[in-house]
């Protein structure tokens, strides 16, 4: 008998989101096409389906035990995280495709699916963004990057549409980045507005799920080059929109991260776990990836590509190995209190 039964928090499909999208678009552009097509490669695909499969038993679960409102849909903030189950099963459907085509039927299955629940998802939001407008202490104190969700979920759609369905109708795709540029558009009008109204302090009120600002653009500049439908220069003025913000916002994750060492210590600083960690990880992936796919002649825009490139991935790998680290530490603490 199970002594206590631990429920996926509504967010937690971020590791799959970031895990897919490393073997999907990092690691293949570093070690060359030849390594989809290896054993390693393969393995490590299925672990990643793993996770997303062991997580939607935790969903159904949720759902049969009368818990699913109580756990996903009663916080107005939380529910935003639903949005992370369409992006990694977007990406979880991509790497099927790409790793086993024998099963040709399964992406278009859950291509179908995953459009329903990003249709449940974003009813539920703009819902929620309307009860979050109405009150605005929670939208002055709590609103930040899991708003942006939306866009990222949306943009998965797309992409995943490029992989199953290559004729898709333009208008179609373009009508789908557009809902989630608008999506993006509201998401940081209310990260600002709340960042730009209130006192705040870097390391208390500054989330991990910020990062998030510059991995919506991302994903939406790959959703825009895989669609075929956006002209190449605007896709170029996107990336470098995109390393502008990129900038911005990880200029401030380095000094919150002295702020919070200068102020909790080493271990209390930084060394804790926490699932919203894990967009980091995505939004780097994802930018590596969407940087992967430019192609630029001017001299400047090249050496910063080429940077990202080559660098990029080991920053990756090392945020990676931190977070399995501290997960691998949190199950070790979850243990010890369970005995």
């Amino acid at each position: 008998m199970v002594k206590n039964k631990r429920y996926m928090k509504t967010a937690e499909m971020a590791l799959v989101m970031a895990l897919g999208i490393l073997m999907h678009g990092v690691l293949p552009y570093y070690l060359g096409a030849a390594f989809n097509e290896s054993v390693l490669s393969n393995i490590f695909v299925t672990i990643v389906l793993a996770i997303w499969i062991n997580f939607i038993f935790s969903i159904l679960t949720s759902c049969h035990s009368g818990k699913f409102k109580e756990l996903h849909l009663s916080d107005p903030m939380n529910l935003f995280g639903i949005g992370t189950w369409v992006a990694a099963s977007s990406i979880c459907g991509v790497l099927i495709v790409n790793h086993f085509p024998q099963l040709d039927f399964l992406p278009k299955i859950i291509l179908f699916l995953n459009i329903l629940l990003w249709l449940y998802f974003i009813c539920h939001s703009i819902q929620a963004f309307l009860k979050i407008c109405q009150n605005q202490m929670l939208l002055l104190k709590s609103s930040h990057g899991i708003f942006l969700l939306t866009t990222v979920s949306t943009q998965s759609i797309v992409v995943f549409l490029h992989y199953v369905f290559h004729g898709t109708p333009g208008f179609l795709l373009m009508t789908m980045m557009g809902i989630g540029l608008l999506f993006y558009l509201i998401s940081a009008f209310l990260i600002l507005k709340r960042y730009m109204t209130i006192p705040w302090s870097v390391e208390r009120d500054w989330k991990n799920t910020n990062c998030i600002l510059h991995g919506a653009l991302s994903i939406s500049g790959l959703a825009a080059i895989l669609s075929d439908v956006v002209n190449d220069q605007l896709i170029l003025f996107f990336w470098i929109f995109t390393i502008f913000i990129f900038l911005i916002i990880e200029s401030i994750e380095i000094f919150r991260i002295y702020r919070r060492i200068d102020s909790y210590g080493l271990k209390k600083g930084i060394f804790i776990y926490d699932v919203s960690q894990w967009s980091r990880v995505f939004t780097f992936a994802m930018f590596y990836t969407f940087t992967s796919y430019i192609h630029c002649s001017e001299t400047l825009l090249t050496m910063i590509q080429s940077a990202v490139l080559q660098f990029g991935i080991w920053v990756i790998v090392f945020l990676i190995l931190f977070e399995v680290l501290l997960i691998v530490e949190e199950h070790r603490k979850t243990i010890r209190m369970d005995r």
